[in-house]
């Protein structure tokens, strides 16, 4: 089955040529060209990647993320300004699994997209070993990635929920910022632990009814996180 990645931005020279090299992969690619028809795209088909740059028409790359957060845990790769961690930070906050630096390789655009799909393609094989996880007033539906506190949804990020997951399988054991950077980003991803820092917020700000006393995701300060039971 051939993946669908949805490629974003105003310059339609680099449109053009990740789109190509893409193909030759055998990927089926749509592009848009402003934050609206972006928005349109992701409501309209499911994608395996969208890859979205920042600096947008009608739209900024911020603000489309921050919407399709609203209705799809689609991943989402970022592309940002060459040395500009703002906006790397930004992108996580807003609901980003993955950011990539202008100007790029296309090798390690195409190397990025692989490894979600290749992530993503290993939970579907394994999640049927586990059906459902639970903690207090927590359950989560390993088969369909889905949260539920007090029977209520929540709407995590793919990166969020890779997150949950393996720290509720592994309860107590303490999982420093690098290894779950490691383990859930890849040892090959050029990001530091702050990806990991920015994620736990946001999982605590989506789990916990006080975020800043967290019943479940703990802190063992200057070691790492764990999920207590």
């Amino acid at each position: 089955m051939s993946r669908r990645i949805l490629v974003v931005d105003d310059e339609k020279l680099i449109v053009k040529g990740i789109r190509f090299s893409l193909e030759q992969d055998g990927m089926e690619v749509d592009c848009a060209y402003d934050g609206e028809e972006a928005l349109q795209a992701a409501k309209e088909k499911e994608y395996d990647v969208i890859l979205l740059d920042v600096m947008l028409p009608k739209l900024t790359g911020f603000e489309v993320c921050q919407q399709i957060r609203e209705f799809s845990n689609m991943p989402i790769i970022m592309l940002t300004a060459k040395g500009d961690d703002i906006d790397k930070i930004l992108g996580l906050e807003y609901g980003a699994d993955d950011y990539i630096t202008k100007p790029f390789n296309i090798l390690e655009v195409k190397a990025r997209i692989k490894a979600i799909i290749r992530r993503s393609s290993q939970k579907e094989e394994k999640k049927e070993k586990r059906k459902w996880l639970s903690s207090r007033d927590m359950k989560v539906d390993c088969a369909s990635r889905r949260v539920f506190i007090s029977e209520k949804e929540v709407n995590l990020t793919a990166k969020e929920y890779d997150l949950l997951e393996i720290l509720m399988n592994n309860p107590d054991k303490v999982y420093s910022r690098e290894d779950l950077l490691n383990t859930i980003w890849g040892y090959d991803y050029p990001g530091d632990a702050r990806t990991v820092d920015v994620h736990v917020r946001r999982l605590r700000e989506k789990i916990e009814s006080n975020p800043s006393e967290p019943i479940y995701i703990h802190t063992k300060w200057g070691v790492g996180y764990y999920f207590q039971k």
